[in-house]
């Protein structure tokens, strides 16, 4: 019964019938094509020379959360405990991390509707009652403590930097929903996978505003340009180490070692430099060329999605996103993936190829779609 109440991603559908175009333009997955720095790479291949294929313990390389928590510090003015670091395989396995410490059977996880969809088919399958709870450019795309208040919450999830709209949450607001979820025994969870992807807006860690209920998810995959290496990390607070360390051990022993090895050497600061530079000017180009064809909420603060109102051409961006794939060939992800808050009037663009190939993908849609005007 819990598998049955789980959605599939429809952008995953579009992607399979997208391999059957050799031309295919792609703006629908939300993974980066830039690779990560030479150094990650380098330290991959000594890994490998080096026959480093064994477990690591459940927390990960201490050499690797060393960083972690330096990155945190220098970052964030937070200092954190090794210990309450663990790495994971991507950050999957810290939704679960969370999820397990926070939340039993029966238990209410609140969330933004839209909002990533892994959330809610987490809850699912492990038997927690998803709370939806719908934001729009009214209110910034941010959750607030008045949506809070009318709902019985256990946990709740927020991502800042967010997918689909790439919205930063304020600190003011951040710091007012960690003080609430304090107060009323409330588990914070903080996705913070698309830091370092910001472009004029600072994104807040939520250890900045308290660490006794709050959880941070991060990850390898965006920022890092590692996401086929599967790794990612959860921050749980100290009086949770040991029931954190249980659980890795038994959900999947350790994060990938390669990976971890390789993850050595992705704080590159000089390389990452050059790819925050590279994905503003995909969103500055993207976005310029989007707003003259669609209603688009906000200019994204980061990550690297616009989330495109399609209302003007169709009532339906499943059966708009599917036209637009058949007839000229170009792949986006509908927004229904992410919710059910009006987001049938919805698409969402990636802007993770070069500008070269996503210009051609900006003349086919202004082809097409001057005559649907």
């Amino acid at each position: 019964m819990r598998c049955e109440k789980m959605s599939s991603f429809i952008v995953m559908d579009i992607v399979k019938e997208a391999e059957k175009y050799d031309d295919c333009i792609h703006f629908e997955i939300g993974q980066p094509d830039l690779p990560p720095s030479p150094n990650v790479k380098q330290a991959l291949h000594v890994s490998i020379d080096d026959d480093r294929f064994s477990y690591t313990q459940s927390h990960g390389l201490s050499a690797l959360r060393e960083k972690i928590a330096a990155y945190y510090q220098s970052n964030y003015g937070v200092g954190i405990d090794i210990d309450q670091i663990f790495l994971t395989p991507g950050t999957s396995g810290a939704f679960l991390i969370a999820y397990a410490l926070t939340l039993g059977k029966n238990a209410t996880l609140g969330f933004s509707d839209p909002s990533y969809p892994c959330y809610k088919n987490f809850a699912y399958l492990l038997d927690i009652h998803p709370c939806f709870m719908p934001i729009g450019k009214e209110d910034g795309f941010e959750l607030h403590v008045k949506d809070l208040k009318p709902h019985a919450l256990d946990a709740l999830q927020i991502s800042s930097p967010a997918n689909p709209t790439g919205n930063i949450y304020d600190a003011q607001n951040l710091e007012a929903l960690i003080r609430y979820c304090r107060e009323h025994a409330v588990a914070f969870i903080s996705d913070e996978l698309y830091h370092g992807l910001t472009y004029e807006k600072k994104a807040h860690c939520a250890l900045e505003f308290g660490s006794d209920n709050v959880y941070v998810i991060n990850g390898f995959s965006k920022y890092y340009c590692m996401p086929g290496l599967r790794l990612g990390w959860v921050i749980v607070p100290k009086n949770k180490i040991r029931h954190a360390e249980m659980v890795a051990q038994n959900f999947f022993i350790c994060a990938p070692s390669l990976s971890q090895y390789g993850a050595l050497e992705a704080f590159d600061e000089q390389y990452l430099t050059k790819i925050k530079a590279e994905f503003k000017a995909r969103r500055d180009f993207l976005y310029a060329e989007l707003s003259q064809l669609f209603a688009i909420d906000a200019k994204p603060e980061g990550a690297f999605y616009i989330w495109a109102n399609v209302s003007k051409y169709s009532n339906d961006g499943f059966a708009f996103a599917k036209e637009l794939l058949e007839n000229i060939h170009i792949a986006v992800t509908p927004g229904i993936d992410f919710g059910q808050n009006g987001t049938h009037c919805y698409v969402r663009f990636a802007y993770t190829r070069s500008i070269e190939h996503m210009r051609e993908g900006i003349e086919r849609l202004k082809n097409y779609l001057k005559d649907k005007q």
